[in-house]
Order: structure tokens, then sequence, then C-alpha cells
């Protein structure tokens, strides 16, 4: 669960639990393996604590309540664990939680094939064959919105193979969408949610950037921006459904704060490994590099936050991934699908593991607990 690279004696993790004993959520972090409640009336909320000019002091002397160990919490953390006791939550909470996609070239092929598919799984495999035909390897190290990527524009213009994925994977402006409310992503252990139409859909490991009100990166996390290929397929005008839903992401364990130790290069060096385990013996092993990202993550955060957009609670920013699966999983041709019951497990040297259970949206826990839930609470704690 704990990062294993890059000094982890000294790396700054903070994230939310709920307590049940006062029926709400506090701010935690963690210190030589006990998980330590710091929430106070000057950061009652992760949105606070990110705002802090001081953030990487202020964690090293910050003191606390010691909540038990972190082997502890993540067994109450797990389905159908006991919900009386201290579990783990996604570390956002004011945070508006939003994705960027298509910032892979990999992967922008996959977007273009589920929209020449429709949304049908059957008709995947031809078109993958056709497409990577004409592209081939003339997106790998393109850079968006440079003149070789209107080259090439022109030349899949001229083949008919033009898209909207690849608009936006390498024309100058970014994709960037709301994955989830504030209040809503789930945390480590939790179900994640598959809307019930959908029969075509996957896992997304990805990095997650923690940004605050004034658009400074302040650490980073694993994120599963759950994927439902075939609602997306069918029309981008339902990227709404196909994208947020009931736990329809998860993120955590904690995000991990930039310090001397941990910094940006390093998220843009990460290896990130996945594995999918399902009840019927299954497994697919993936893996997600974001040194072949096309848009450095600093671009893709200012095209979110500035002058024409602003976010005065920060923002949780999934960066994408080169994760596409193609291993058929039953009928040949078909590729993966998500079974009910799998278990999705996503990890990085630097950032832990990130453990979740696939789940129908509507089978999970209801989001019950939302803004102004929280906020009487931390009144009724007197935290604010």
């Amino acid at each position: 669960m704990l990062p294993t690279g890059n000094d982890l004696d000294n790396a700054l993790l903070v994230g939310r639990v709920w307590r049940p004993d006062a029926a709400g959520p506090s701010l935690v972090t963690v210190r030589s393996g006990r998980v330590v409640d710091i929430t106070s009336r000057q950061t009652p909320t992760m949105r606070d604590l990110l705002e802090r000019d001081d953030l990487g002091e202020y964690l090293c002397k910050v003191e606390g309540e010691d909540l038990g160990t972190l082997e502890e919490i993540s067994g109450n953390s797990t389905e159908g664990a006991d919900e009386g006791k201290v579990h783990f939550l996604s570390p956002a909470d004011l945070q508006s939680i939003k994705a960027s996609g298509v910032t892979f070239a990999q992967s922008m092929v996959e977007r273009v094939i589920e929209e020449r598919a429709a949304g049908d799984p059957d008709l995947a495999q031809d078109i993958r064959k056709k497409v990577q035909s004409v592209i081939g390897d003339s997106l790998r190290g393109i850079v968006p919105g440079s003149d070789k990527a209107m080259q090439v524009k022109a030349v899949l213009l001229r083949e008919g193979l033009w898209s909207q994925y690849l608009e936006v994977g390498i024309g100058p402006d970014v994709e960037v969408f709301t994955k989830a409310q504030p209040m809503a992503s789930v945390g480590w252990g939790a179900s994640v949610g598959l809307h019930p139409v959908s029969r075509w859909n996957n896992p997304e490991p990805e990095i997650v950037l923690a940004i605050d009100s004034k658009g400074r990166i302040r650490g980073a996390a694993l994120g599963n921006d759950v994927n439902l290929r075939d609602v997306e397929g069918r029309s981008a005008l339902l990227l709404g459904k196909a994208k947020d839903n009931n736990a329809s992401c998860a993120i955590g364990p904690f995000v991990r704060v930039f310090d001397d130790n941990y910094t940006l290069d390093d998220v843009r060096s990460a290896e990130l490994s996945l594995k999918v385990e399902g009840e019927d013996g299954f497994v697919l092993d993936g893996h997600s590099s974001m040194t072949q990202i096309s848009r450095d993550p600093e671009d893709i955060v200012r095209q979110t936050i500035g002058r024409h957009h602003q976010y005065p609670d920060g923002f949780m920013l999934f960066l994408g991934t080169l994760f596409a699966p193609v291993q058929d999983r039953d009928e040949p041709g078909q590729g993966f699908t998500h079974k009910v019951g799998d278990v999705v497990s996503i990890s990085e040297a630097n950032l832990g593991e990130l453990r979740n259970t696939v789940r129908l949206s509507t089978e999970c826990p209801q989001w019950q607990f939302g803004t102004a839930s929280l906020m009487r609470n931390l009144a009724g704690r007197n935290l604010l």
C-alpha cells in the first residue's frame, strides 16, 4: 500500500479516513507505519491543508492523534469490512475531480477505434487493423499542436480517418472533463462502479495531481479513471454518462506532497503497473509509462486553471493513461472488459498501491455524504 522507493522514511503522505466516533472524516498522515489524525481548526479539510504555503514544513511538525497501524486501517477499508471502524477514504474532499483524456498516442488510437466501432466491441479488431495500418508509428513522440502534428492531421484527413479524439490528442487544446463531483471519489479498498448499461469497459491506471486554488501542483496520488468504452464510443455527447457515475473513480491511497525528495520530475518518469484479477481466474497485467505522455503535466494544468477558469477549492487532475487493453477475455476479437468482482490493483514505487473491487454503480454504496454534510459535521466538531 505504501510507496517503496525514493526515500520512503521522509515521504510526506496525507489522506483522509472516516472516523465513526466523529461520524465524519479526518485528515491523516503516516508516521513510522502508523496513521495519525492531524485535523485542526486551521486545516479541517484537505482543501485547507493543500492551500498552506508552508505545507511541507507543517506536515513535519504538526502533532496529532494516533489512530492505529496502517495495516489495521487498511484492513478495515476493504469491501465488506466493519464500517464501524476507522477506514480510508479518497484523499480529496472539496476539490473538483477533473480528468484529461487522450494524452497518450497509443490510447488515442484506441479511442478512434471506439468511435469507429460506435461502442460495439465485435467490430473493434477489424477497425484496429485498418487504423493502425494507416497511422502506424506516425504519432510516436509527436508534440500536440506542433507543425509535425498538423502535417499528420492533413494525412489522416486525406485517408478519412480524422477523429475528435485525434483533435484533442495532437491538436493544441487538451481535453479536460469532470470525472466526479467534489466528495464523490472513493478511496483505497472501496468498490468502483460500472454503469449497468455498459458491456465494454476497463480500468485506467493514472497519476492524479493535487492542485490548489492558485494553480500550484502540491503533490500526486494514484487513480483509477474507470472507462466505459461502449458508452463514450457511441457518442462524445455521452461523455458525462460514461464518466460521472456513482463510485466512478478511485484516488489514493494518499497524496504524496512534493518536497526535495519527490517532485514533478518523479511524476514525469513514473512507471505504473496494473493487475486485474477476476473471480473467473482471469488475470490481466498492464503498464503505463508517464515518459510516453504527449503533453507535459504542467501544460495540462495551465490549460485547466487560469484567468479563464478558477477553482477556489482546488482540484484533482487525472493525467490520462498509456494503457489500452486489447487482450481477449471471452470471445476472440472482443478484447478485454470488466466482470463484476474484478480486483484492480494499480501501483507505482513512489506512490504505493491503490486497490479496488469492481461492482455495478447501482450496487456500490450510495454517495450520501456531500459538502453540506461535511460542513455540518465539522461545525459540530468545533472545527470551523
